[in-house]
């Protein structure tokens, strides 16, 4: 009866640190994904403006403000448009 206890305890230590490793890996995976990128240098925002959210798309960009304020450039990053809240 002791011998199946410890091979109970044996398997069991093994399945928690497979799974402690697995746990790891799902971490670092999700965790080292490549940062967003940054706005282009040729956008400039008006002044006190802050982007919270910006969205590339083929033939213009769209910034979404802290404010709410919707602002659409287009590529050489002219301000096209400026939708308030």
């Amino acid at each position: 009866m002791l011998r199946w206890l410890r091979l109970l305890v044996t398997s069991l230590a093994v399945v928690m640190g497979l799974g402690v490793l697995v746990i790891a890996a799902l971490l670092w995976l999700r965790l080292s994904e490549a940062p967003l990128p940054d706005l282009p240098e040729s956008v400039a925002l008006p002044h006190g403006a802050k982007p919270a959210a910006v969205t590339f798309a083929r033939d213009w960009l769209v910034v979404v403000t802290e404010a709410g304020e919707v602002l659409l450039y287009d590529r050489q990053g002219k301000l096209r448009e400026r939708l308030q809240p």
